[in-house]
């Protein structure tokens, strides 16, 4: 398989989870040279290539990097959002606060 450029980036929890199940485990896909189009009999996207078929998945970033140093491809990391989580209770919405418009 012929990559030049490939990216790393750890997968995000599903939008419609709350636990942090699999977080993380990281992604490596490549850059895709060719435009991506619509197909025009069922709208899905096509390509010239089949790289949009290939994705590789590794326990931590370093095993990541270190498979894309070994094949001598450039890589791009996007690294993790972190959450930001406000403790809050449910006696905070009945406290009164000037600040705040109604």
């Amino acid at each position: 398989m012929i990559m030049q450029n490939v990216r790393i980036y750890p997968v995000s929890k599903s939008q419609t989870q709350s636990g942090m199940a699999d977080v993380g485990i990281w992604v490596l896909e490549p850059e895709f040279p060719t435009a991506r189009r619509p197909e025009p009999v069922m709208g899905w996207m096509a390509a010239d290539d089949t790289l949009t078929q290939v994705r590789m998945e590794f326990s931590d970033r370093d095993a990541a990097e270190q498979f894309a140093k070994t094949n001598g491809w450039r890589y791009t990391v996007t690294d993790v959002h972190k959450r930001k989580v406000k403790p809050r209770n449910y006696g905070q919405n009945h406290v009164y606060d000037p600040d705040v418009e109604k």
